[in-house]
């Protein structure tokens, strides 16, 4: 299925699925994961009157140093939503940014917001100031229009310079300085194990000393690591679970499912984490995780409470929250620790 006829379907889905939305997150309170990683389901944390504080689709979520939990929609009447822990909204901001897809929060604290229809990036500050502006890269030789670049996501190193995912565009992750000048590019369309499809999301990961490149390969079922010049260096295999970007809390890593177990079956998202050593040990929403001879296999939604997370923040506390596209325009849900 192609990105063009997969957001179509999924527009239709999206739509039956408000008026039918009961099926999904039904068991509000219930909780959910394997192992000691078990959560407690709130699916009325992030909800606010839609007349006021619309979504249409929740892509992403960060949490700055005071605590405040950013939400990333590309409904233009407020594209940041701006709660606290409790789920209170504090503010909003943002009418600007129609293909709103990637939320990053950078070491100094400013955001990076990625928008698919405007084919840009943009650096802006957490009251939304546009500080830096992204266009397709023509430098770069590979790139020949703008359509070819809809850039899905950002990671920022401690330096400022920062990594663009081009994931629903030519499949290129492109190094930036903090500047914005472009420094170097890997991956790109291909079959090979160095290139990318569907390099939906990226992040830097420390959690083993050298920082390396955390890359999504969505369609393939897997996340790659780069170092930070783009040589390949490892493929963490996830059977049936088509990730989202990689989001990185202490020593685990947390992934939405956007769907599994491939890209056609529409509805069947879950929340999947793994440990430092890349294994996964609790899926909220998704079959536990089997282990045979020291490969993983397939996993699938097994529970219907996600339609389709697109991202999870993890607080402070450890509590997960999940932004989910295409899902009938409902509000984040909260997952809390127990």
């Amino acid at each position: 299925m192609n990105r063009r006829n997969f957001l179509r379907s999924a527009a239709i889905t999206g739509g039956s699925f408000y008026i039918s939305q009961g099926l999904f997150a039904r068991d509000n309170g219930d909780v959910y994961g394997h192992n000691n990683m078990r959560y407690r389901l709130d699916n009325k944390w992030g909800n606010l009157d839609p007349a006021r504080f619309p979504v249409k689709d929740c892509h992403e979520m960060i949490q700055d140093k005071k605590g405040r939990i950013f939400l990333l929609t590309n409904e233009t009447k407020n594209n940041v939503l701006i709660y606290n822990k409790s789920g209170k909204l504090l503010s909003s901001w943002g009418h600007e940014f129609p293909g709103a897809h990637g939320l990053t929060l950078s070491p100094e604290g400013t955001l990076f917001i990625t928008d698919t229809d405007r084919h840009q990036v943009f650096k802006t500050t957490l009251d939304g100031k546009v500080l830096l502006t992204i266009d397709y890269p023509a430098e770069s030789g590979v790139y020949q229009k703008k359509e070819a670049f809809v850039p899905t996501e950002t990671t920022v190193a401690d330096n400022g310079d920062f990594f663009i995912a081009d994931g629903y565009g030519s499949q290129y992750v492109l190094h930036y300085n903090a500047s914005g000048k472009l420094l170097g590019f890997f991956g790109g369309r291909g079959e090979g194990d160095k290139h990318l499809d569907n390099a939906h999301g990226i992040t830097i990961d420390k959690r083993n000393g050298s920082p390396t490149l955390l890359v999504t390969d969505r369609t393939r079922n897997c996340f790659k690591r780069f170092s930070m010049s783009g040589e390949l260096q490892e493929k963490i295999i996830l059977p049936g679970a088509c990730v989202c970007r990689p989001v990185i809390r202490g020593d685990h890593l947390y992934a939405a499912v956007l769907r599994s177990p491939d890209m056609g079956k529409e509805g069947s998202g879950f929340i999947t984490i793994l440990d430092k050593d890349n294994k996964v040990v609790s899926n909220l929403g998704g079959t536990a995780p089997v282990y045979d001879n020291g490969v993983l296999q397939q996993m699938q939604q097994a529970e219907k409470i996600l339609h389709h997370p697109h991202d999870v923040m993890v607080d402070d506390d450890e509590n997960v929250y999940v932004a989910q596209w295409a899902s009938g325009k409902v509000y984040p849900y909260k997952f809390k620790r127990v």
